[in-house]
């Protein structure tokens, strides 16, 4: 076995991006996306960008920060047209902190302008982007969201059609996807043929059409789930109303199961599941597979909370708060000093001794990836007063790393694949650790396997992944048991 490599990055997956898009002529687009992103934010919190389009004119703001430091009252004013998308961004491909690789994306198709905005990942960017470069095309940013509006901006010059443009491009790119994208006058949605990345389709009390990453933002700005973007579904929406096809044929669905576990915020729905009923099932199963006798149950916030719920009521041991979260700590560009740096989790988590003191604690979370904050969080329950600490886990080891638009690092990176539980359990600290299994995992949201993509944990990778690409991010032939 390879040894363990410690990482100072977060213990749990890191976000994929969160897109949004409307058309609705005769309201305030720019404010509309503005509150959606808001409702996306936990999608991605290293930039922003709204897009917005009156017929003639495209208006671009897009920055590095969160919503409301990117957009001010006085940049909802000038943003201003019948058809606008927005993004919010955590980086999967590209360097983070860069401004060329915030979106939407611009490009020009003759006297007219494209913007795009994608959630997901691309597996085989880097040959269209070689083969881009052949035809003397230069690129602006490290993005895959970049080759694919570039893809799309040289077939609609051939085919003199967008959705033809659209429909040749989604025929070469392989991986996942669900975009938004729009002229100076209508609005599109595609989506990749498996369905990886979530696309919800909603509607405004007026009629108007609403495109978004989760239910939770059409709910935001009033607007009533319809259905989802099938997998490899080409939408458009324009004065003529809403057209859809098939662009290209569907693969098997491969939903991304994390959505469900920790990505999606909790008042979501997917496949008619409300996110936090999924989360208590999930909780309430591990309390029937892994019972122990304890005072308290708590959750890690936010993400754990509905889990442990459903643990509690389960066990019958008492809920309680143990862990109070700042909630405005998120993603910053103001790096702390080495003292604040080891204190680390505080930041984000504080214990509450007063309800921890002298206590046997359970302590549910959605996932372990690397294993560092696990660590502290345990460390920090005990130096509060916790007399035992038992780790319970809503889905199973992350053993396979993610290829897909979620940034779970190299496999030597998770714990999951380099160690076994009883080596995790004593890594981090804890009296007793257990995770969900994936049966009990999937049937808590009511679905059957077979419509979901687990290679996180299962290894098997529903799209195939290039050699050269699998590579820089493999360590193993198959996982640590």
């Amino acid at each position: 076995m390879e040894p363990w490599i410690l990482s100072e990055r977060p213990d749990a997956p890191e976000e994929a991006c969160g897109v949004f898009g409307v058309y609705a002529p005769g309201e305030q687009v720019g404010r509309l996306i503005y509150f959606g992103l808001h409702a996306l934010q936990h999608r991605g919190q290293e930039s922003a960008g709204i897009a917005v389009a009156d017929g003639h004119t495209m208006t671009l703001r897009k920055e590095l920060g969160l919503v409301p430091q990117v957009f001010k009252e006085s940049d909802l004013s000038t943003l201003d047209g019948h058809v606008g998308i927005g993004h919010t961004r955590y980086s999967t491909t590209g360097a983070s902190s860069s401004w060329e690789n915030a979106q939407p994306m611009l490009s020009s198709i003759g006297p007219n302008t494209i913007a795009l905005a994608h959630n997901g990942n691309l597996v085989n960017t880097v040959v269209l982007r070689d083969k881009l470069k052949t035809h003397g095309i230069r690129f602006r940013s490290t993005t895959d969201s970049e080759v694919m509006v570039t893809l799309v901006n040289h077939f609609t010059q051939e085919h003199h059609s967008i959705r033809g443009g659209i429909r040749e491009a989604m025929k070469l790119i392989t991986g996942a996807y669900a975009v938004v994208m729009m002229t100076e006058e209508a609005l599109y949605a595609f989506r990749d043929p498996n369905g990886v990345r979530p696309l919800a389709l909603g509607q405004l009390p007026g009629g108007h059409w609403v495109v978004a990453s989760e239910t939770c933002a059409l709910d935001i700005i009033g607007a009533t789930f319809v259905r989802d973007v099938e997998p490899g579904e080409l939408i458009k929406i324009s004065s003529t109303g809403l057209e859809s096809e098939q662009a290209v044929p569907r693969g098997r669905e491969a939903l991304c199961i994390f959505e469900f576990v920790y990505f999606a915020r909790p008042d979501s729905s997917m496949y008619d599941c409300t996110l936090y009923v999924a989360r208590q099932r999930m909780g309430a199963a591990i309390a029937r597979s892994a019972p122990v006798e304890a005072d308290l149950v708590i959750g890690v916030p936010d993400s754990g909370t509905p889990a442990a719920t459903g643990y509690a009521i389960e066990s019958g041991i008492p809920f309680g708060e143990g862990l109070a979260k700042n909630r405005y700590v998120g993603r910053t560009f103001i790096a702390p000093s080495e003292m604040l740096r080891q204190q680390g989790i505080k930041l984000k988590l504080n214990p509450m001794r007063h309800a921890l003191e002298g206590k046997r604690i359970i302590v549910v979370d959605d996932s372990i990836v690397r294993g560092n904050t696990t660590r502290k969080l345990v460390a920090l329950l005990r130096e509060s007063g916790a007399t035992e600490v038992h780790m319970r886990i809503t889905s199973p080891p992350v053993k396979w790393p993610c290829f897909y638009g979620i940034d779970t690092d190299t496999q030597e990176q998770l714990i999951g694949a380099m160690k076994s539980v009883e080596e995790i359990r004593e890594h981090i600290g804890a009296d007793s650790l257990a995770y969900l299994s994936i049966e009990d995992m999937v049937a808590s949201t009511g679905q059957s396997a077979d419509r979901y993509c687990m290679a996180c944990f299962d290894g098997d990778y529903p799209i195939d992944i290039p050699d050269a690409v699998r590579k820089g991010k493999m360590a193993l032939e198959k996982p640590a048991c």
